[in-house]
């Protein structure tokens, strides 16, 4: 394991003993010890679910990973309590801006909390080792999970009712057998390798560095990213806030390039003192040169065997996709595991986590496709277009849209899974089946807060009900006229919500029999849905 010893460690963890004869079973096995398989194993873990987590790492790494988490995410981290240390530590932002050559003013603005008045804020910037520790400190109140550190899996075999790993730890062998396993093992996946799968996509021929240095001045908790600018002939940049006064910085350095040289510090720190000014004092918190792709495996589930993360899909870092993305697969699948190892729903639901988590991966790469193309033009046609949009965009607002720096992270909508039921009614607004819960202040509470992480009818009065789903009647709350507007929620109609905190149907008058089936449908008996 000569690379794991190159590794910078932010925290030791201490590698885990050897486990006893009985733990050689579990319900979920998860490969990886990142925020990915960290946050699936939190989550089953509140559902009651016996859970191992296998990390061939003993520590918590240092260095440059994550750092932007959205707002989606937020909300997912809030329902399992962690969000509230990720936001205090965390620089919060909503307002990217756009700079063009030596212009000071942006060309182009946004805002990533356009609607108002919710619980968590668009964006925080925070070391992906921060969440790592509130996640593995989470798991620490939890008997029904082991984190085994220092544990490698090197071996896998296939059952029909589950699967069975071999794993190497302190110089011995042993094996554990999971009803399911989750590979969150990254984006060199052991396990993928092992079933002889591959991802498909596009790697893209252009390279950037990432500098993280740490220096103290008072700046704007915003992002900024600029095209061509005077300090970096080859290309863009990008200048993000951290904390612990350690700010991120990319440059792209195009393709034909010496890697070892890039990083040398006498050669990055032109590019800093171009962005930051010579007069600021800085040090190296992290240098190193990245090539990003944007790929994905053809499946996500094969067999007993499911992947999330990086290990199912890959994205260039511009719009913050990857760990977000990979939160969302961990947040996708943890509600239907539980149900299927409840032995409430069959793998037609775990079938629907492989649709859903591709429709996030697709999205994800698309959006991440067209940004990377619009930042790096590799033909003449699609460089005169780029600078043809940001020469109109300097001068008309008409344009700016246009101009991609990255079109950050937003949760994705499903609306032809195979979970929902579909509107019968005409809705004016509102939140449409496959699309995740809008947040909105209830009197002293927050309805994100409110649906937890249950099956939920949300109702506008009226008298409907529905066994196996928790009622949330907004007529309760004083301040409920918000969130009527933001549901688009007639009198007596109605919205159920799946675990996930994503609309499964609603109704304008919902009787039993059409709630029922929705719930059928919901837990992935598509014969029921009510089209």
């Amino acid at each position: 394991m000569a690379h794991i010893a190159s590794i910078p460690v932010y925290k030791a963890l201490g590698a885990s003993p050897l486990p006893h004869a009985d733990d050689q079973s579990a319900e979920v096995v998860i490969v990886g010890g990142g925020p990915v398989g960290l946050t699936l194993a939190l989550d089953l873990a509140q559902k009651g679910r016996q859970v191992v987590v296998l990390s061939k790492l003993d520590f918590i790494p240092a260095g440059s990973k994550a750092i932007c988490f959205a707002k989606r995410s937020l909300d997912i981290m809030d329902r399992l309590g962690v969000s509230k240390q990720m936001i205090e530590k965390g620089v919060v932002w909503n307002v990217g801006k756009v700079f063009h050559a030596d212009l000071e003013e942006p060309l182009y603005q946004f805002d990533m909390l356009p609607v108002k008045g919710q619980k968590n804020p668009g964006f925080i910037n925070l070391q992906q080792y921060y969440v790592e520790e509130y996640l593995i400190d989470a798991l620490a109140e939890y008997p029904n999970v082991d984190l085994r550190c220092g544990h490698e899996v090197t071996g896998l075999a296939q059952n029909e009712d589950h699967a069975a790993l071999t794993v190497s730890a302190a110089g011995a062998q042993y094996s554990i057998k999971g009803n399911w396993v989750v590979a969150c093992d990254g984006s060199k996946s052991p396990l993928r390798q092992m079933l002889g799968l591959d991802f498909e996509g596009r790697i893209f021929e252009d390279n950037f560095l990432i500098a993280d240095v740490k220096f103290t001045e008072e700046r704007p908790s915003e992002r900024w990213f600029w095209f061509d600018p005077p300090f970096n002939g080859a290309g863009s940049a990008l200048l993000h806030k951290q904390p612990d006064d350690v700010w991120r910085l990319d440059f792209q350095l195009g393709w034909d390039i010496d890697r070892e040289a890039c990083i040398k510090p006498e050669n990055v720190e032109p590019y800093v003192r171009g962005m930051i000014g010579d007069d600021v004092e800085f040090s190296e918190e992290w240098y190193s040169v990245y090539t990003f792709q944007c790929r994905r495996m053809r499946h996500f589930v094969h067999d007993r065997v499911i992947f999330a993360g990086d290990s199912a899909h890959l994205v260039s870092p511009f719009g913050a996709r990857g760990c977000n993305g990979g939160i969302a697969d961990a947040d996708n699948l943890a509600w239907k595991l539980d149900l299927a190892l409840r032995g409430e729903a069959g793998q037609s639901l775990i079938d629907s986590y492989n649709y859903e988590a591709i429709v996030t991966a697709d999205e994800n790469i698309l959006n991440s496709t067209r940004s990377t193309d619009f930042m790096t033009p590799k033909s003449k046609v699609s460089q005169a277009f780029r600078d043809a949009v940001l020469e109109l965009a300097s001068k008309h607002a008409f344009a700016r849209p246009f101009v991609n720096s990255g079109r950050l992270s937003t949760p994705v909508s499903y609306p032809r899974s195979m979970l929902n039921t579909l509107d019968q009614d005409h809705w004016d607004g509102g939140v449409a089946p496959g699309s995740p819960a809008l947040d909105a202040a209830l009197d002293d509470d927050w309805l994100l807060d409110l649906l937890g992480d249950e099956f939920v009818l949300m109702t506008n009065g009226g008298d409907a009900r529905l066994d196996g789903a928790r009622p949330v009647d907004l007529t309760s709350y004083q301040a409920a006229d918000v969130a009527v507007e933001r549901y688009g929620l007639p009198p007596g109609g109605a919205y159920l919500f799946r675990p996930d905190q994503y609309v499964a149907g609603r109704w304008h008058a919902p009787t039993n029999a059409k709630l029922e089936q929705a719930l059928a449908a919901a837990k992935g008996n598509a014969d029921h849905a009510v089209h």
